[in-house]
């Protein structure tokens, strides 16, 4: 038996399928054919019960982990935060989806780029900073996790400029572990799972960033109005 056919029987099984023909991975429990058998799902959803205040303290204290930057404002400062940000980053221009809402640039004083069709990575790579939304932020692991929405544009403006402000609303947009994530993210979607800045290392361990993506990432934690 070959390394591949012992791979794709583990599948067939741990899938409950029963019978998969030659190089078939079988199907998913509950589609026609499949068995009875189901993969246990018994495994802890969330490590720790915690506030919502605590979930955004674990999140920013992973943030800071990966090296990403952390502010936190609430909505009336988020306008001369981004400003101030952008400025101390010396950024003369500034990436902006589509659906981003326009109060959030009105104190910048960088110019404003919009995304479109026929922009080349060249003209991408050549802008100062991007400003985006977010879909989810995961406490547990530090994560943010962009979809495409309006607010975060299309992939590629989040991958080629060399630095990103993330604008996540705590605690509507928060989540404490992966699997309360999942449950909420529509996985049709072109889901991007950022954890600090892009960085990678060679063999002797040396840090190198900005690689497969910013170099730098500040992410704004937008607290709720005060009761």
């Amino acid at each position: 038996m070959s390394g591949r056919d012992r791979v794709l029987g583990r599948i067939r099984r741990a899938l409950g399928e029963q019978g998969a023909g030659e190089g078939g991975i079988g199907r998913a429990p509950g589609e026609p054919g499949a068995g009875e058998g189901g993969i246990p799902r018994d495994y802890l959803r969330v490590h720790g019960d915690r506030t919502p205040a605590e979930s955004a303290d674990l999140l920013a204290a992973n943030l800071a982990e990966y090296r990403a930057k952390v502010h936190r404002t609430d909505e009336d400062g988020l306008a001369p935060l981004l400003a101030a940000l952008l400025a101390e980053r010396g950024a003369r221009t500034v990436l902006v989806p589509p659906g981003l809402p326009p109060s959030w640039l009105d104190a910048a004083q960088a110019v404003r780029v919009e995304d479109r069709a026929g922009s080349t990575p060249y003209a991408l790579d050549a802008v100062d900073s991007v400003v985006t939304g977010c879909a989810l932020a995961v406490a547990e692991t530090g994560t943010i996790v962009l979809d495409g929405g309006p607010d975060q544009g299309r992939r590629r403006i989040t991958l080629i400029p060399d630095h990103h402000i993330c604008v996540v609303r705590v605690p509507d947009q928060l989540v404490d572990s992966v699997p309360q994530a999942l449950e909420r993210l529509d996985p049709t979607r072109p889901l991007t799972w950022i954890s600090g800045p892009s960085a990678t290392s060679d063999i002797e361990l040396d840090r190198v960033e900005g690689v497969h993506g910013p170099r730098t990432l500040e992410v704004v934690l937008i607290n709720p109005p005060a009761q």
